[in-house]
């Protein structure tokens, strides 16, 4: 049986996801048009455009982590405004299971994404994993997946590298977590990946 996490880093977790959703909301939630929230507690991450007893467009990230948070932070800061109208951005989705031609194409769209995730995460101090999220294959991420993540952080730091909502909210983390500037590109090693 794996050992569960301790309730000091339970409530650690759910004290950083809370900070972030916080943050998130501060940036987007308000008058700026964007009028989009990021909301945990559930089982699964989804996104939801404003529509019928919805008055907002809400994020929907994994009971209370802060991974989870980032993660459906950055696929939102990734989408255009087309995408934003549609249930969960109308991208495709295959569950866990998929054959090698799915997980090719899973992360062809995924880099950007945890890309982002990883300069969220640096902004908040927090560790960032790569996800091949394919757990039924018994394989990790492979080596071309993290250079394409590691070569678009590396693009993302580069002046004009992140549309505004993205930059906003990289920001912003940084200075609530008290951390640097999270564009340094030399913040983000290949062989930190995992």
């Amino acid at each position: 049986m794996p050992a569960q996490p301790s309730v000091c880093h339970q409530t650690t977790e759910s004290a950083a996801a809370a900070r972030i959703a916080r943050v998130f909301d501060g940036c987007f939630a308000g008058a700026n048009g964007l009028n989009t929230r990021l909301r945990g507690g559930f089982e699964e991450p989804y996104y939801r455009p404003a529509g019928g007893n919805l008055d907002y467009h809400r994020i929907e990230f994994t009971r209370d982590y802060p991974a989870s948070a980032l993660h459906e932070a950055a696929h939102w800061c990734v989408a255009g405004a087309a995408r934003r109208r549609r249930p969960d951005y109308g991208y495709w989705y295959a569950p866990d299971g998929r054959s090698d031609e799915e997980q090719r194409l899973f992360e062809r769209v995924e880099v950007k994404p945890q890309a982002l995730e990883w300069i969220f995460s640096r902004a908040c101090g927090l560790r960032f994993r790569v996800s091949a999220d394919n757990l039924a294959s018994g394989l990790g991420p492979g080596d071309d997946f993290k250079r394409a993540i590691w070569q678009r952080a590396q693009r993302y730091c580069e002046r004009g590298g992140v549309n505004d909502r993205a930059r906003r909210f990289a920001l912003a983390l940084a200075r609530e977590f008290g951390r640097p500037q999270p564009f340094d590109a030399g913040l983000y090693r290949l062989a930190d990946l995992s």
